[in-house]
């Protein structure tokens, strides 16, 4: 069995560039709790101790921008940002320095992710060779993701919908696993989730 090893540097890469189109409005920017659900995503990975913190941005580029100027955060524009998911991901991955050795994938609006789970992903890093470690929920695995710099080749070279789905799937066998609760499993893409979402918090 390989013996773990630890990522001298792990980064964030949050992927914020959609154009929110069956919400109406751009759900990175809807307020909850009192801050929007970017700041919530880049704070939380933040506190975390991720480094850098790459926000992948496109529609409203410059909204997003001036929401986090404040936030010690780099940021990587996906001008395709229409189209799949894996455009959004390379642009991150492409802004991070040789000096990274893994980064964790996240989606601006999945607003139930705590630090708690990303510090966990990290933790779990720490203690396995694995070549990346997932979150799952229930019997759903989903973002956040950590894929060390051994897959990063695959990732750009990957495209389609998701986080990579397809390189998760090829490496099922060889991940480290995260168990979390099933209800941190949601995001938000309608009008009628983020009620729901307001509702319950």
């Amino acid at each position: 069995m390989p013996r773990p090893t630890e990522p001298a540097r792990i980064a964030g890469v949050i992927l914020a560039a959609g154009a929110s189109r069956r919400m109406g409005q751009n759900k990175m920017l809807l307020e909850l709790e009192g801050e929007s659900l970017v700041r919530r995503a880049a704070k939380r990975a933040l506190g975390a101790g991720l480094s850098p913190v790459v926000v992948v941005i496109g529609h409203e580029a410059d909204r997003l921008r001036a929401e986090l100027k404040d936030l010690p955060l780099e940021f990587a524009v996906n001008p395709d940002y229409t189209g799949p998911t894996s455009g959004s991901l390379h642009q991150g991955l492409n802004k991070l320095g040789p000096d990274v050795n893994a980064a964790v994938i996240m989606l601006g609006d999945m607003v139930r992710v705590t630090a708690e789970t990303l510090a966990m992903l990290i933790a779990a890093a720490r203690g396995t060779a694995a070549p990346l470690v997932v979150s799952r929920y229930g019997d759903v695995t989903a973002p956040p993701l950590l894929f060390r710099r051994a897959l990063f080749a695959e990732l750009l070279a990957w495209t389609g919908e998701g986080c990579g789905k397809a390189v998760v799937q090829a490496h099922k066998h060889e991940a480290m696993y995260v168990d979390r609760p099933e209800a941190l499993l949601a995001d938000v893409d309608t009008p009628e989730d983020f009620e729901a979402l307001r509702q319950s918090s």
